[in-house]
């Protein structure tokens, strides 16, 4: 569905927008790949490796709006995933983040109406689903924003979804290249925030595919949530560094012992599908999406039992310490 077709994705710079150039242009013919992102040496890294004559990158933040108007100008369809995402920075400058955050998603949303632009997919965090932070109380907002959209696009054919995942193995300033760091220097231990904690895990090939097959399955509102494995962060530590003792240093401001995805209240709108759960909008729409059953693909879903919860502590798959080995090395 992505050939000769014209794609956007805010944040495009990061460690998602690169896996998700990388696989766009592995595996489809788009028309126009464009890069909207706020850092120009980044985007002249990105030009030096991706260089196809797709490719468009401008210069710009989520912030605003004209511009976003000016980079969605004949796209079909847009990944947004510009955010401020380090929770200890959101705490300590709570308005920078809510300008981004969730005034950006409002600019991203108003600009693909105004353009026509097909279908929109928001990237979401298990951090949004009861958020105990601001950093997730932000993206909670962003998601609601993305889900009432569609109540808003009028006569326009415009599409909002949102996709929920956990961490991303690897990512730039999540724990395994931060522990690698650490390790590499000669550290003599190893800092754990709580010998407690467990996290939800995925690699960004996956968080990209999933993302790619939802623009196939939405029907508009939904929000994805993927079934992925969860980790003991005590674990992940004795697999990249057996012989390190641990220091237990505290959990950082904001932030949970254990991720949430699906929170028990919205049990009630979720289902269950082979590989993932749709919550399915609370609110109706103008132009009716449906009891959301079955999707685009033909997959379909069945209600969760209520008070039904997935989080990374009652999530049946763990990794194992081999699991957790062989992830490792893939980073």
């Amino acid at each position: 569905m992505f050939n000769d077709k014209s794609i956007l994705i805010t944040g495009g710079t990061g460690s998602f927008g690169r896996k998700f150039i990388r696989t766009v242009l592995r595996d489809y013919k788009p028309r126009r790949l464009v890069v909207f992102s706020r850092d120009e040496l980044k985007q002249f890294e990105m030009q030096q490796e991706f260089n196809d004559p797709c490719m468009r990158y401008f210069l710009g933040d989520v912030r605003d709006a004209e511009r976003l108007k000016q980079a969605m100008r004949n796209v079909d369809y847009v990944v947004h995933a510009a955010a401020l995402k380090q929770v200890p920075a959101a705490e300590y400058n709570p308005t920078e983040c809510i300008r981004t955050n969730v005034h950006g998603a409002e600019n991203v949303i108003s600009a693909a109406i105004d353009n026509g632009v097909e279908k929109v997919i928001a990237l979401s965090t298990d951090k949004a689903a009861s958020p105990a932070n601001l950093y997730g109380a932000t993206k909670l907002l962003s998601d609601k924003l993305f889900v009432a959209a569609n109540n808003i696009v009028g006569g326009h054919n415009t599409r909002f979804a949102v996709v929920r995942y956990g961490n991303v193995v690897g990512s730039r300033g999540s724990v395994v290249p931060f522990f690698r760091k650490l390790i590499a220097e000669g550290a003599s231990e190893l800092p754990i925030t709580d010998a407690r904690m467990t996290r939800f895990w995925i690699t960004l090939e996956q968080g990209v595919e999933f993302v790619l097959k939802n623009f196939g399955r939405m029907v508009g509102g939904e929000l994805f949530v993927p079934k992925i494995p969860s980790a003991r962060m005590v674990d992940l530590a004795n697999v990249m560094a057996p012989n390190l003792p641990h220091k237990i240093i505290g959990i950082r401001p904001g932030e949970k012992l254990h991720e949430l995805m699906v929170p028990r209240d919205d049990s009630r709108l979720t289902l269950e599908f082979a590989d993932h759960y749709v919550i399915r909008p609370s609110i109706r729409f103008i132009v009716d999406g449906g009891d959301y059953l079955t999707n685009r693909l033909g997959e379909t879903g069945k209600p969760v039992d209520e008070g039904f919860k997935y989080s990374s502590d009652n999530n049946p798959w763990f990794l194992t310490l081999d699991e957790l080995r062989q992830l490792d090395s893939q980073v």
